[in-house]
C-alpha cells in the first residue's frame, strides 16, 4: 500500500494528457512543486474538478507511485483566480506562475516556493492595482533568490509587501529588473 501525503496546495498549471486525464502542477509547503496526475478530471461531474482549478489552493491527499504523484483527494479551501477581480491581477499572477514554472523544469522540494506564492496572491488580492507593479517585481525577485539564481539584498522577509517595502521596489526597479534578468540568463533559459 502506498502512503498517503496530507497537504495544502496550489494549483499553478494544468496540462490535458488524455481524453480526461490532466497534470496538475502544484506548489505545496512541504513537498515543494510536483507534477500529479488526475484521473476522469475534465469528466463531467468530476469530483475535483472544482479544487484543482489553476490558481485554486486546496487541501490535498496525494499519491506517490512508480509513474510520480498522482492526486487522491482534493478539498477547496481558496480560488485565488474568483478572488483577483482585475484581469491585470489575473495577468500578473499568470506571468509569475509561468516564471516560476519556466526556471523549475521538474520537482522542486524548496519549501521556501510555497510562503513566496501564497504571499503573493494575497497581496494582488489586498492591494490596489497601482501596487501589482511592485509586487510582481518583488515576487519574482525572491523565487530567483529561492532558487539560488541571485543573491542580492531584498527589502523585507518572504512575505513582506507592507507599504515600505513596496516603496524600496518601485524606487529602485530598473536595479531589481536588472537583477531579474540577469537571474534568468544565469538559469540559462
Amino acid at each position: 500500500m502506498r502512503h498517503k501525503y496530507e497537504t495544502r496546495g496550489i494549483v499553478l498549471a494544468r496540462t490535458h494528457t488524455g481524453e480526461a486525464t490532466t497534470i496538475v502542477t502544484l506548489i505545496t509547503p512541504e513537498l515543494g512543486l510536483l507534477r500529479a496526475r488526475a484521473q476522469s478530471l475534465r469528466a463531467s461531474g468530476a469530483k475535483l474538478a472544482h479544487a484543482l482549478t489553476t490558481l485554486a489552493e486546496s487541501s490535498l491527499v496525494l499519491v506517490r507511485g512508480r509513474d510520480g504523484w498522482r492526486v487522491a483527494g482534493a478539498m477547496l479551501e481558496e480560488n485565488w483566480f474568483v478572488r483577483l477581480e482585475e484581469a491585470s491581477a489575473k495577468q500578473t499572477a499568470g506571468r509569475v506562475s509561468s516564471l516560476l514554472l519556466r526556471l523549475v523544469a521538474g520537482e522542486a522540494t524548496d519549501a521556501e516556493l510555497f510562503p513566496i506564492i501564497a504571499a503573493f496572491l494575497e497581496a494582488l488580492v489586498a492591494l490596489p492595482e497601482a501596487e501589482h507593479d511592485a509586487v510582481e517585481v518583488i515576487t519574482a525577485l525572491r523565487i530567483l533568490r529561492a532558487l539560488g539564481l541571485d543573491a542580492g539584498e531584498i527589502p523585507g522577509d518572504a512575505t513582506d509587501f507592507a507599504p515600505a517595502t513596496l516603496q524600496a521596489v518601485a524606487q529602485s526597479r530598473t536595479a531589481y529588473i536588472t537583477r531579474i534578468n540577469h537571474g534568468i540568463t544565469a538559469s540559462g533559459l
